[in-house]
């Protein structure tokens, strides 16, 4: 069905689960930190509540380990700043 659709799949060898590791990381913390659970609620109303989360906390505040407990955007910049010094 993916191959017919014009996609490529994402997984890895066998035993191999780190490739979406950050990605399945980031669907969890947004699971738990953002409740979205109206039944009501179509995917044009949860964009504005999703795109505030991430826009306004997970980029800019959240820490993550996989960052050196740096968020997104701080350690997207320590690479800017390191990039130009080198």
């Amino acid at each position: 069905m993916l191959r017919a659709s014009g996609i490529v799949c994402s997984k890895s060898r066998r035993g191999d689960c780190w490739d979406n590791a950050v990605a399945e990381s980031f669907f969890s913390t947004h699971k738990s930190d953002l409740s979205l659970d109206d039944p009501g609620l179509t995917p044009e109303l949860a964009r504005a509540p999703v795109s505030d989360y991430i826009d306004h906390f997970y980029n800019p505040q959240r820490r993550h380990s996989t960052l050196d407990y740096s968020s997104p955007i701080e350690y997207e910049l320590k690479y800017k700043v390191h990039q130009q010094s080198t």
